[in-house]
């Protein structure tokens, strides 16, 4: 249920970019993006014209590839669409606490950051979790897990909308999995960011009923559907 207090998550791209993580962003006029190995993620007004695509593509160069993440304007036909995938949104009650989860999720849990990038591009190449690009780790905190020394589960922070932040990049390699470490990581990162003031929030494809199983069970609560849209610039 759509309420005033979660009305930024209907652009939680040009949310971001236009506060918290300005620092990560490029403009021009009413369009913008990340910087590049940071995110594909793009955004335009919420009622864009021929100006504002114009805009866009000049940003990215031609041939480019726009994530348009839940926009829900189409560009012009001349932009090539890349793919289209039905999935959720999903919040964290207002009302909601970590509880017991946080006490066993901090357990064997260790942050990640730029000294970690080869094994964390590494995980994801072979667990396939969304983009993840070499600097996608600037957008907040991530945490990990480790058996024997190898980086075997991942999930960070991602999108930074006023009073949000985004779990993403949750991911297990295929010989860890059935073994709670996805559980332990995003239990551990809604601590975090319940502690500071935050709400979480995070995005599933539909088709993934076993990440949303784990996502309601851990108390997050569905939102509203989203279609996720790609496409290439002229």
């Amino acid at each position: 249920m759509t309420t005033n207090d979660d009305l930024v998550l209907d652009d939680p791209v040009g949310q971001s970019l236009g506060s918290r993580h300005a620092h990560l962003a490029r403009r021009i006029g009413r369009a913008t993006t990340y910087l590049a190995e940071v995110a594909t993620f793009s955004s335009v007004s919420a009622d864009p014209g021929p100006q504002d695509w114009s805009d866009l593509a000049g940003l990215l160069g031609p041939g480019a590839f726009a994530d348009m993440f839940n926009c829900p304007a189409v560009p012009p036909s001349s932009w090539e669409p890349v793919f289209s995938l039905e999935g959720r949104q999903m919040i964290w009650p207002d009302d909601g606490l970590p509880g017991q989860p946080r006490a066993e999720s901090d357990t064997g849990v260790v942050e990640l950051g730029a000294e970690n990038v080869v094994e964390m591009l590494d995980l994801v190449a072979r667990t396939k979790p969304g983009p993840f690009w070499p600097r996608t780790h600037e957008l907040g905190t991530y945490l990990g897990i480790r058996v024997d020394g190898t980086l075997v589960a991942m999930a960070g922070e991602r999108l930074r909308p006023p009073g949000w932040t985004e779990i993403s990049a949750v991911c297990t390699a295929a010989e860890a999995r059935e073994q709670g470490h996805a559980a332990r990581l995003v239990s551990a990162l809604t601590a975090r960011i319940v502690a500071r003031g935050d709400r979480p929030f995070l995005h599933v494809a539909e088709a993934n009923t076993a990440a949303i199983a784990l996502y309601e069970r851990l108390g997050f609560k569905t939102r509203g559907p989203v279609t996720f849209r790609g496409f290439r610039t002229p």
